[in-house]
């Protein structure tokens, strides 16, 4: 008696994935085409950023191009793109120049900015803290009260700011008109757009933190010195940069307070230089505006990566 033969089963093949099947040449097309679109895309923007960028430097070359210019060069017509001789002396003219003392100018534009600065940006972080982690009756009237402040532009409130000056000068003995006192007190009360600016981002530090922290016996003072500050770094250098810029190229301000030609900053010099002896200097004026800008420029690059930092996380909450 024969036994059958069990014949052994034998596995179909699986079939295969839908992403391992060949593309038919529409589908291929399909896939191509928006990847060649994000290509033209991409491609348009740098174009539109690179020609956006081009212009905005255009005068800053041309200033730049003019301060190595001769004077007959700097005003000759047709204009002049390239300087022809370079005339490097241009800027060692500036400083030995008797017509104007820039290294004086320098020097009162710096007292005035560092005092500004500090100010602002003490004095805003304290009152930002105040509206961001305090909890108080009225805060939110108080707090669109000091917004509303940012519509009003300073030529509104210049003659009241100068007769008060002048009040404060007259009844208190200590002279304020003709001083650098009026550039840069008012900074130390705050002001409205950095505090709205550090009160978006103290809202964004959790309040855990500062809970943690009065559990341990800190007080208030201590918990904005020690956890608020250290953490909203980015947010202050922000503050900081855009209160050196306003202060360091303010040229309305030193125009209605300071009266003698030693006190004047940079900006009250630099028009000073353009309007006298009926002739301009042009050459000798673009090497003073480029050395003005250059600190501004030179302390962007260095903090640009916190400025950034701080600009992004601003706002996230609230």
């Amino acid at each position: 008696m024969t036994t059958p033969t069990i014949q052994p089963e034998i596995a179909s093949p699986a079939p295969p994935r839908p992403e391992l099947l060949p593309l038919s040449d529409h589908q291929a097309k399909r896939q191509t085409r928006p990847r060649t679109g994000r290509r033209k895309s991409t491609w348009l923007v740098h174009l539109c950023l690179i020609v956006v960028c081009t212009t905005a430097a255009v005068p800053f070359l041309w200033m730049l191009a003019t301060s190595l210019k001769t004077g007959d060069n700097a005003t000759a017509f047709p204009p002049q793109i390239f300087p022809h001789p370079i005339q490097w002396r241009n800027y060692l003219d500036l400083f030995q120049s008797e017509k104007f003392d820039f290294l004086l100018w320098t020097r009162n534009t710096l007292i005035i900015v560092v005092l500004a600065v500090t100010g602002t940006t003490v004095s805003s972080a304290i009152v930002a803290y105040g509206f961001a982690k305090i909890r108080f009756k009225g805060r939110s009237a108080l707090f669109a009260i000091m917004l509303a402040t940012m519509m009003i532009p300073f030529p509104v409130t210049m003659v009241s700011l100068f007769s008060m000056f002048r009040w404060l000068g007259d009844h208190t003995g200590t002279p304020w008109l003709g001083t650098f006192k009026p550039l840069w007190v008012p900074a130390w009360f705050g002001s409205a757009f950095n505090i709205f600016l550090l009160r978006q981002f103290f809202l964004t530090i959790p309040d855990e933190l500062s809970e943690a922290a009065r559990i341990d016996g800190c007080s208030e003072l201590g918990i904005f010195v020690r956890i608020i500050l250290p953490l909203a770094r980015p947010a202050l250098t922000v503050v900081a940069l855009f209160a050196f810029m306003g202060t360091w190229n303010d040229f309305l301000g030193p125009l209605i307070y300071l009266q003698r030609p030693e006190q004047f900053t940079l900006a009250l010099g630099l028009q000073n230089l353009q309007s006298q002896h009926g002739g301009t200097p042009w050459h000798i004026l673009m090497a003073a505006s480029v050395l003005v800008i250059l600190p501004v420029l030179i302390l962007f690059f260095l903090a640009q990566k916190t400025f950034i930092e701080g600009i992004a996380t601003t706002g996230l909450k609230g």
